[in-house]
């Protein structure tokens, strides 16, 4: 039996022209990583991404990405989404994906989407997702300084668990200890 392989590409939609926020409370790295709008859905995602292959790889593009493209994640809040495609023609969706330069809902922002991790797991792809969201915290908590924690709440929102935050060293930490030399021994079943 053959296995299907797949690759999950961690997306994430950056605003460039981030000028509905005032710049002069906001931290420029809170400004540019902005929520998206909740209109937009992953089947809105998925028909743009469609469109955009359609449009640079013709016939043979679409064809190629059309029964695998998903969408397996979706967060408005971060900005972040997973999509899976085959193995073979993840490039072709990554390509597109480079291409598109509008939130695909109706009067969408100018964005940029950019590709920020390829794996081959999804477990993989969702813990650079939650690694990342946690680096523009803390890169936002710095910009801010003292102010931060008030500031924060007004913009993002109150947090639902209250949780001590970890300091910079205690991340660099955690994400030396990621790879674990275990996950690469070789494979008993073939």
């Amino acid at each position: 039996m053959v296995r299907l392989k797949n690759r999950y590409l961690l997306v994430n939609i950056l605003y460039p022209e981030a000028t509905a926020l005032p710049s002069s409370k906001v931290p420029d790295v809170v400004a540019f990583n902005q929520p998206t709008t909740d209109d937009l859905t992953p089947q809105l995602l998925i028909k743009a991404i469609r469109e955009a292959v359609l449009e640079l790889f013709g016939d043979y593009g679409s064809g190629a990405i059309a029964g695998s493209l998903m969408v397996k994640y979706l967060s408005p809040a971060t900005s972040t989404f997973i999509i899976r495609v085959t193995r073979a023609h993840y490039r072709i969706a990554w390509a597109a994906l480079s291409m598109m330069n509008t939130v695909p809902v109706k009067e969408g922002k100018k964005c940029v989407y950019r590709v920020v991790r390829v794996s081959g797991t999804i477990r993989k792809a969702e813990e650079e997702a939650i690694r990342r969201a946690r680096e523009m915290m803390l890169r936002a908590k710095r910009e801010l300084g003292d102010q931060s924690a008030a500031t924060l709440e007004s913009i993002l929102g109150k947090p639902k668990d209250i949780r001590p935050v970890a300091v910079d060293s205690e991340v660099l930490m955690l994400d030396a200890s990621d790879d674990d030399p275990a996950d690469y021994g070789s494979d008993s079943e073939g």
